[in-house]
Order: C-alpha cells, then sequence, then structure tokens
C-alpha cells in the first residue's frame, strides 16, 4: 500500500464523516437494546405477500425490459403516476418533465451538493436539521448557517437578518435547506403562513430553496399545509425531494425529485456520472403496486400504526418523565425531539441509557453551529407500542440518575 495514504485522498473524501447515526445503530444492535435511534420504518409495514404476487407478474410480463437498464429519468409509467398524484393535488402545471427517479433522496441530497456547492459556499439550515444532509453538503464541502427554530419551525425574521448580514459582507448562500412537514429531528411540521414568509425572502434574496420532504404522506393529526413547491406555483425556485423509503419499502433505495425541467436536467446529467439509472425492476414493481390501488391502502395503514406508536410514547413520557424534560409533539413523521433542562448533556445521559439498555440520537449531531448539548432525537415507528412504553421508562430512569448525579 502506499505510504500515505491519506496524502492521495481527494479535498471531497478528506470532508467526508461516517455517519453518526450508522455508527450508534452498531451499538444498539445488543437484542436487550431498546432503540430510539435509527429512522427505520416498522417491519410489520412492508406489504410482503402483495410484493411476492407482483414480482412473479413483472417477472411474468415484463421481465426482459425490467432486468436491463433504464432511462436515467426514470421509468416513464412511474414519472406519469407522480406527475398525476401531484396534479391531483393542485398542482396542475406539473408533469412528468418535472420529476425524475433518483436511488433514494440521500442520493437526491448528495445532487444538490454536487450540482451547487463549491469548497467554501455557504447554504441555509435549521437549527436542528437532518444530519444526512448535512453530512451530504459537507462533502462538497459546503458550509451550514444555522437558523433558529421555534415552533412553527425556522425563524422568518432570523433568516431575514442573516440574509441581510451576509448580503452587506458581499456573501450569497447558495441555497435554503428545510424540511417543512413533520421535521427531522425536531418533529414540528411548519404551518403555511411561514412557508410563504420562507419563500418569499428567499425570492427577495434570490435563493433557492430545496425541500426535504420524506415525511409528508404520513400525517396522524392536524391540516396538511401546502408544500413550498406548491406556494411557488411551478416558477423555479424550489426543488423537492421525495421518497418511498418512508412509505413503501426503504430497502428499494428510491426516491424523486420535483423541480423545474432546467434544474431536472442538472441532476440527470450529474445522476448519469453516478449511477446511470436507478432499479427499472424496482420502478416497474412500484409502478404495478400504484396500478393495483395497493399503495394508499397501504400508506394508511402505516399511518394508523404510527399513530398509535406515537401516543403510547407520548402517554409514557407524561408519565415516566422527571420534571424539567419537555418534548415535542409531532403531527405525523418518524421522530419527536427530547430536551434536558440546561445545563445538562445528553452524551453523558447516552453511557447511562446504554448501561439501562436504551438508545437515542444526540440532538449535538443535528446542529451545524455546535448546540443542541441537552437534546436528544427519539423515533417511535419501529419498536412496538409495548417496547416504546418500556423504553422511556428506562431513559427516564436514565434522566432520573444523571439528575441525582448533578446534585
Amino acid at each position: 500500500m502506499v505510504s500515505d495514504y491519506k496524502e492521495i485522498l481527494s479535498d471531497s473524501a478528506k470532508g467526508m464523516k461516517r455517519s453518526a447515526i450508522r455508527e450508534l445503530l452498531k451499538l444498539t444492535q445488543k437484542p436487550e437494546i431498546i432503540s430510539f435511534a435509527g429512522g427505520l420504518p416498522a417491519k410489520e409495514s412492508f406489504p410482503l405477500e402483495q410484493l411476492q404476487e407482483i414480482c412473479a407478474e413483472v417477472i411474468a410480463t415484463d421481465g426482459a425490459a425490467a432486468c436491463q437498464y433504464g432511462s436515467t429519468e426514470g421509468v416513464p409509467e412511474l414519472l406519469e403516476i407522480l406527475a398525476q398524484r401531484y396534479r391531483d393535488q393542485g398542482l396542475s402545471y406539473v408533469t412528468k418533465e418535472n420529476i425524475t427517479i433518483i436511488t433514494s433522496s440521500q442520493q437526491g441530497l448528495d445532487t444538490v451538493g454536487k450540482i451547487f456547492l463549491n469548497r467554501g459556499d455557504k447554504y441555509i439550515c435549521e437549527l436542528p436539521s437532518y444530519l444526512g444532509a448535512l453530512g451530504a453538503f459537507n462533502s462538497y464541502g459546503g458550509v451550514g448557517v444555522g437558523i433558529p427554530q421555534d415552533e412553527q419551525g425556522m425563524s422568518a425574521v432570523e433568516l431575514e437578518k442573516t440574509l441581510a448580514e451576509m448580503k452587506a459582507k458581499g456573501e450569497k448562500p447558495k441555497f435554503i435547506y428545510l424540511i417543512p412537514d413533520f421535521q427531522n429531528p425536531a418533529g414540528m411540521t411548519m404551518p403555511e403562513a411561514r412557508r410563504i414568509e420562507i419563500l418569499n425572502i428567499a425570492k427577495k434574496y434570490e435563493i433557492m430553496v430545496v425541500e426535504d420532504s420524506p415525511y409528508r404522506e404520513l400525517r396522524f393529526s392536524g391540516k396538511p399545509q401546502r408544500m413550498l413547491y406548491d406556494l411557488d406555483n411551478g416558477e423555479g425556485n424550489v426543488i423537492t425531494l421525495g421518497t418511498f423509503s418512508k412509505i413503501f419499502m426503504p430497502g428499494f433505495r428510491m426516491g424523486w425529485v420535483l423541480a423545474h425541467p432546467m434544474v431536472i436536467d442538472n441532476f440527470v446529467k450529474a445522476k448519469q456520472s453516478t449511477d446511470l439509472c436507478t432499479s427499472a425492476f424496482l420502478q416497474k414493481i412500484t409502478v404495478k403496486f400504484f396500478q393495483k390501488n395497493y399503495f394508499d391502502a397501504n400508506v394508511k395503514k402505516i399511518v394508523d400504526m404510527y399513530r398509535s406508536k406515537l401516543e403510547a410514547m407520548l402517554g409514557a413520557f407524561e408519565k415516566y418523565m422527571p420534571e424539567g424534560v419537555t418534548w415535542t409533539r409531532p403531527e405525523g413523521g418518524l421522530f419527536l425531539f427530547l430536551t434536558l433542562p440546561e445545563g445538562y448533556d445528553a452524551e453523558e445521559l447516552f453511557q447511562i441509557a446504554i448501561e439501562k439498555n436504551v438508545a437515542f440520537v444526540l440532538g449535538t449531531v443535528f446542529f451545524v453551529n455546535g448546540g443542541g448539548k441537552n437534546t436528544m432525537r427519539i423515533n417511535f415507528s419501529y419498536m412496538s407500542e409495548e417496547m416504546n412504553i418500556e423504553g422511556v421508562k428506562r431513559l427516564a430512569d436514565a434522566i432520573k440518575e444523571l439528575y441525582a448525579r448533578k446534585k
């Protein structure tokens, strides 16, 4: 092997870091540990019998084409299905020219970095924000500028202030990245009025908005808010990323981009140098799943299941958590955010929690400014209701022990 392997690494490779969540998951593989750490869909949400039926049909009727390379943009039938679903929501101007299929929305985030960021370029994100996006942007040398959240999401006041200050210094971020529905990790949903504020500010400063939307279909309560893409009326200021991972099959690693055709062209060119195309076989299975009217019924089943799991967890928080601990109450998605009183460290708590066989994700990994030391992300979708309750008991005991150590 070469004497100095690191010497030949690219700047991008040197900037890459292992996913903190993936590394934490290695620590939670012991069967006795109740893990709230991953963002995993429940295994009982997978429609295995229907998939077995559909796979056989696809092989029997379209096997050769399904096993061949496909177009980079995606299987035309799937593009049209997605476009029609958006038109059904009132986005009459959306056609399949506005959509391209990607290998999971994580590829979409990576591609955003690839086509927009040069080393040292700044982008705007929420405090806290999704770790996978921060890692993707960081690998291209992007520098995150965090905007605090209130109970309605990213603060429009702080965003305007930050952009004005950056403009005065001759700086302009490449894009604003946010998750408006059931935000990861914090769990809140941005109301339409705030979305309009954010979009108007972005237009004022001529900055693109990247709308990450992996959980939108998983709403348990409250009123759906219009997408930023919808509020933009197709003018080309918003790029929306969607995924089948949380609403169908994460193992398929399939997602899509919704954007202006000019932007889609850049995504297609970037994807061609990465993986040429997303699996035609998996796309054709997904098409058949829609055509048989299985998709929406399965999403409803998932929503009902996760609503029940969330309610069980929130009830356990109310019953067992010690004074001073607060948490968000999401209207959907997979996560909530828990906050310890000021002065307490979630990293210290993590060590105690592991000893009590319960795990979570440290909140600090979601903050580009190094904040969030007293916060943690909790997943409620993967474990059973009973395990959610038992896990909260264990976590509450760990927090009580942390309190006792600080006395």
